[in-house]
């Protein structure tokens, strides 16, 4: 598996800072367990934000409470998701999970058990719960060879693809590559032939869809 989008500095250093709502953090780490390169340049951020820490005053004991909870809910050990991910086999192996932890963890199976929901047009959600407030979080599977609907962002959405493949104007995204969209972008990923695309998503507001017939059922729908 050869990456080749990965997550921007500004998450990832946020991140190491411990300063993402939970969605995102998730993101991140299921994309780190799929990512050698940003797991290194992860290493580098924690290295810089372990001694801005040290330079700081003592923290409280909520503070230091929020940030045990937060690493124990994540299970975001780089040592421990590094074998795992080094040298993992394609998404189509029956004995490489889809999901890798600690997304897998998250849904409580890997994604051919999971219940997932009809969103029409042969696609498929499942939404994951999380207790930030702010983001929504969901995994999306999409026909092999179907476009989804046009739309553009009213904030930010993070989309890291798990199996399959999708393309739009920034790209061909495949297993292990992640997406960031703004309000700037508008576009009209289309899942590559030969396998559904599953990808999980992440926004912290509803999408903007061009078509007035989706932004009529988009309140049923959920996205």
């Amino acid at each position: 598996m050869n990456v080749r989008h990965h997550v921007s500095d500004a998450l990832l250093s946020a991140y190491a800072t411990g300063d993402l709502a939970e969605g995102w953090s998730l993101a991140v780490a299921t994309h780190l367990a799929l990512c050698p390169a940003c797991r290194s340049r992860l290493r580098g951020f924690e290295m810089i934000a372990g001694d801005l820490l040290e330079a700081l005053p003592e923290a409280s004991d909520d503070m230091s409470t929020s940030w045990t909870e937060l690493t124990q809910r994540l299970a975001v050990q780089v040592d421990a998701i590094a074998p795992m991910a080094l040298e993992p086999a394609p998404a189509s192996v029956p004995d490489v999970p889809v999901l890798p932890e600690p997304l897998r963890s998250y849904v409580g199976a890997d994604a051919p058990a999971l219940k997932w929901k009809p969103l029409g047009r042969g696609a498929y959600q499942v939404p994951i719960p999380t207790g930030d407030g702010v983001t929504s979080v969901r995994l999306l599977r999409i026909p092999a060879g179907r476009p989804v609907p046009e739309h553009s962002h009213g904030g930010r959405e993070l989309t890291l693809v798990l199996a399959g493949n999708f393309s739009d104007d920034q790209g061909r995204f495949s297993r292990g590559d992640i997406e960031e969209a703004d309000e700037e972008l508008q576009h009209q990923p289309i899942a590559g032939a030969g396998e559904d695309c599953i990808c999980l998503a992440v926004t912290d507001a509803p999408l903007r869809f061009k078509s007035r017939f989706l932004r009529l059922i988009q309140p049923v729908l959920g996205i």
